[in-house]
C-alpha cells in the first residue's frame, strides 16, 4: 500500500527593482513511499517475456517515470525507438543490448543512456532474467517498433 504525504515546500524568489528581499510561497507537494511487491508486474505486447512495473507515474511525479522492466530468460524486447531519452540501471542479469549501430552486453551494475529517437532492442543472455530500472522525462513519448 503506497502512503501518500501532504507538505509544504518553501520556493523563494529574490530581486526587486535591486533590492533584495524574500519572498516565500508554500506550495502542497507530494510525498510517496510504496514496497514494489504491492505494484503489479505487466505483461508488455511487444517481445517475448517482458514485464514492466510503473514504480512512480508521470501522473505522481513532477519531473519524470520510474518503472523497472524484467525480460525473462530466453526473451528479448524488439528494436524499437521512444521520443524520449532514458535513464536505465541494471539490477540483475545479462543481455545483449543494442543502441544505434553498438551492440553490446549489459550486465549488473551498469548504467545505460539512451538518447531520445535512438533505437534500442534486448535480448537475454543466460538462464537469469534481464532487469532493469529506467527512468523517463515527463514529456509526451511515442513509442515505434523498427
Amino acid at each position: 500500500m503506497a502512503s501518500v504525504v501532504k507538505f509544504g515546500v518553501q520556493n523563494r524568489t529574490l530581486m526587486k527593482n535591486s533590492l533584495c528581499f524574500q519572498k516565500i510561497k508554500y506550495e502542497e507537494k507530494m510525498f510517496i513511499h510504496k514496497n514494489i511487491k504491492d505494484i503489479e508486474n505487466t505483461p508488455q505486447k511487444a517481445g517475448k517475456g517482458v514485464k514492466m512495473r510503473m514504480l512512480l507515474s508521470l501522473q505522481e511525479c513532477d519531473n519524470f517515470a520510474m518503472r523497472t522492466f524484467t525480460i525473462d530468460a530466453g526473451g528479448f524486447m524488439p528494436l524499437h525507438t521512444n521520443a524520449v531519452e532514458h535513464e536505465q540501471f541494471v539490477l540483475s542479469g545479462k543481455a545483449i543490448v543494442k543502441i544505434g549501430d553498438k551492440t553490446f552486453e549489459a550486465k549488473k551494475g551498469d548504467i545505460l543512456y539512451i538518447p531520445a529517437g535512438e533505437s534500442h532492442s534486448y535480448a537475454t543472455i543466460g538462464d537469469e532474467a534481464y532487469e532493469f530500472l529506467c527512468l523517463v522525462p515527463k514529456k509526451e513519448d511515442c513509442i515505434k517498433i523498427i
